[in-house]
């Protein structure tokens, strides 16, 4: 056992995002039935489809799971009511500040965990009372950080900085990218683009096969002026290219992104005119599996790199 299985009482210290459009309560219950944690995707939930899928959970998992909220969250109030109404005991943050809504959970007796993207906002999460952060490098997919800060130089520094447990997230999918990332000072790992493909997943057939398609270098963080979002580079992706040559202003690019573009690309499988979120860690994605098996081969992956690393003698 470690600091991240024994806060959260799993087995592994595998923890799986709580990605928009992607982790409903099939792919939650499957990974916290797989021994790691496993965590609800609030992002893209109306409230009452929330508590449907905390229910839902609850009934699919006798084991601990978590709701991810993303904290600027137009429903936010009511989210946090459910959470409590309907006894979650984790909650991941992220997207704002941490000091909203930290002491209320943890006065609930709820086990809270920040997302940050520096050791800055890593000692302001500590500095609110939660249990530990995830720090996620700028390979992650999906909304990121302004610093674009890199997973292997980011955990290092955040572990020099913070007392609390630590989390690395992006470009995480594989047991010798977990094993890389508890040797730079991480507790645990928690991973997105891998679960992303797999068939527990809710996420539409064709961003999963999307997925596995895409090689290196076919992702791009973008759309700075708003929140910087790495996609797959698609049509939608080239039209924003385009837009980028005329210098559109912050409105312009509002206006072309419109509402919805996520569920459209992920959830209804429009790889055209879709936002296709994902990490860069897609390249080493080949195949969707069902997440028992994701899980037990990165612990048999983890294992065999760690004996491989103490063959070295210097």
């Amino acid at each position: 056992m470690n600091k991240i299985t024994q806060l959260f009482n799993i087995k592994y210290p595998i923890i799986q995002g709580g990605m928009i459009w992607n982790s409903g309560y099939k792919l939650a219950s499957a990974v916290s039935n797989a021994g790691g944690l496993g965590l609800i995707g609030a992002g893209s939930m109306y409230p009452e489809v929330l508590r449907e899928h905390i229910q839902k959970c609850k009934k699919a998992t006798d084991k601990p799971f978590g709701v991810n909220v993303p904290m600027l969250y137009p429903n936010i109030d009511e989210i946090i009511k459910i959470i409590v109404e309907e006894g979650v005991k984790i909650v991941f943050t992220s997207a704002g500040n941490p000091k909203t809504w930290t002491s209320f959970l943890k006065g609930k007796g709820i086990t809270v965990v920040h997302v940050v993207s520096s050791s800055t906002f890593a000692l302001k999460a500590q500095d609110a009372g939660v249990d530990a952060v995830v720090a996620e490098g700028f390979e992650a997919g999906g909304h990121n950080g302004r610093e674009e800060t890199t997973t292997f130089t980011l955990i290092p520094m955040v572990k020099e900085k913070i007392k609390i447990p630590l989390i690395a997230a992006g470009g995480i999918a594989t047991g010798q990218g977990m094993l890389a990332a508890m040797v730079l000072g991480a507790d645990g790992v928690q991973v997105g683009s891998r679960f992303a493909a797999s068939v527990e997943s809710s996420a539409h057939e064709n961003f999963k096969n999307k997925i596995i398609e895409t090689q290196e270098g076919e992702t791009q963080v973008t759309l700075k002026e708003l929140a910087p979002v790495r996609l797959i580079k698609n049509k939608f992706y080239q039209d924003i290219q385009e837009l980028y040559a005329k210098c559109p202003t912050k409105e312009e690019l509002a206006a072309l992104l419109g509402r919805a573009r996520a569920k459209h690309g992920m959830f209804e499988g429009d790889l055209d005119e879709g936002e296709l979120e994902i990490g860069q860690i897609a390249g080493l994605i080949h195949d969707i599996k069902p997440v028992a098996d994701i899980i037990s081969e990165m612990i048999t992956d983890f294992n065999l790199a760690r004996k491989e690393v103490e063959k070295f003698d210097f």
